[in-house]
């Protein structure tokens, strides 16, 4: 995790940031010092802001002492527009979908780099993965994530295949030509595919969701069992939920418009 060595100059809030951002999906619950060394803080600095934060409810402090993201947070982050609106909006067409496959269902949003899982939908069948609600994986490798990147905007893609492209599985492509070719191809044919190129074992199928010449809100994917090959035989119904999400969507905007 990179650290910010300017760290005695940050503001108050810039340090309870910091410590706030210390938390990930590999570090859900960390020592006062790990606290401190993954923020770059003072260790008295952190038990101060510490401690305020559990008293807001922002953090918890568990028995052994250590201390984990609070409930206050969670409740403050479902306001975020993207856990809202369109998470509100998609999710009945996720359960729909869901109920039709018994796979696992993943509406995803691009954020940065990464694409940043709002829903996912699962079950007893489903193929174990990685993914979870509020991860972030990347845009390369899963299959919401080359949904999105191949509507982006060229610049940012142009910017995203600078980077090195880290690889989840033999079967990630890292290649940037071959990548290119491969966004080309999702764009022409409106979906994108992986095969067991973030996880060994499953591969999946996504869609954007329509936006009328912009950047789609989201992503809609299903993941399965890589033994379970015939992916396009579920594109029809993905399409389907994400045109209708986008109808939804496009109709609570005008009400609001006329609202106003």
């Amino acid at each position: 995790m990179a650290v910010d060595r300017d760290a005695p100059r940050r503001s108050m809030a810039g340090r309870a940031l910091a410590l706030l951002g210390a938390f990930d999906a590999d570090h859900p619950r960390l020592t006062l010092t790990e606290l401190a060394r993954r923020a770059d803080l003072p260790l008295a600095t952190v038990h101060r802001l510490a401690r305020e934060l559990v008293s807001w409810g922002a953090l918890e402090r568990d028995a052994g002492g250590c201390y984990s993201i609070g409930l206050r947070l969670w409740e403050a982050a479902t306001l975020a527009p993207v856990a809202g609106r369109l998470r509100e909006v998609a999710l009945p067409f996720m359960q729909d979908l869901y109920e039709a496959t018994r796979e696992n269902i993943h509406l995803a949003v691009h954020d940065g780099f990464d694409a940043l899982y709002v829903e996912k939908l699962s079950g007893h069948r489903s193929v174990p993965i990685i993914s979870r609600t509020g991860a972030r994986l990347p845009l390369h490798s899963t299959g919401v994530g080359k949904a999105l990147l191949a509507r982006a905007d060229p610049e940012f893609v142009r910017r995203y295949l600078e980077r090195p492209l880290r690889r989840h599985t033999r079967y990630t492509i890292t290649e940037r030509a071959r990548l290119v070719r491969d966004l080309r191809v999702t764009a022409e044919r409106g979906y994108a595919l992986t095969n067991e190129e973030m996880t060994l074992g499953s591969c999946s199928v996504a869609v954007a969701i329509p936006a009328d010449g912009h950047e789609p809100p989201g992503a809609l994917g299903i993941v399965v069992r890589s033994v379970r090959t015939d992916l396009h035989r579920l594109v029809p119904d993905l399409r389907a939920a994400a045109d209708a999400i986008a109808r939804r969507l496009d109709d609570l905007a005008h009400r609001s418009a006329r609202v106003t």
